[in-house]
């Protein structure tokens, strides 16, 4: 078993596109290959000391899953099969998918309730991300610090801001999950 998991939820394909990026970027010994949590096992999910989760935000900032009118089911089903789960000792970076243009009161809102869920449970989160270069007006994923809890990215209106803003994050949680970049 690899020593990283990366897992995501999608909708329109946009988060399974980044996680397929980062996966690039590292062997199978490193990093198990990109698993949407709609076919993630609890216990195996919860067995990776690092762990690389990705959503994006639907809706009124809704996770993704099947109140958000999704067809297939995702982290809003996924959370309460692991909801029992200790992550102490485990250490998660988090990245958000959202739209500031078109939701800019609730921008990457999903990416604040995964660090909220994994939190509480006892992990360590790492990768929080200046709000600087984005244009929204509230998001529940700004931490205390006035930093994005994870990374967020707009595919949406700054696509072309995503490679790089990927790289200096990777660059950025690579000493906390003893990644050689």
């Amino acid at each position: 078993m690899a020593r990283i998991g990366l897992f995501f939820g999608t909708d329109t394909g946009k988060t399974r596109k980044v996680a397929k990026m980062i996966k690039k970027k590292f062997d199978d010994e490193t990093m198990e290959k990109p698993l949407n949590v709609n076919r993630a096992d609890p216990d195996e999910f919860a067995s990776y000391e690092f762990l690389i989760l990705a959503t994006p935000t639907l809706g009124e900032g809704l996770l993704p899953g099947t109140s958000a009118d999704m067809e297939e089911e995702s982290w809003e089903e996924f959370l309460p099969k692991i909801d029992d789960k200790d992550f102490s000792g485990k250490t998660i970076a988090l990245i958000g998918l959202g739209d500031q243009e078109g939701y800019p009161d609730e921008f990457v809102d999903a990416l604040g309730e995964l660090h909220a869920f994994f939190t509480e449970r006892g992990a360590t989160l790492v990768g929080s991300w200046p709000t600087d270069g984005y244009e929204f007006n509230h998001s529940e994923a700004v931490g205390e610090d006035g930093n994005f809890v994870g990374l967020a990215l707009d595919l949406d209106n700054q696509s072309n801001l995503t490679e790089e803003r990927l790289n200096l994050w990777l660059s950025q949680i690579a000493s906390p999950f003893d990644l050689n970049l």
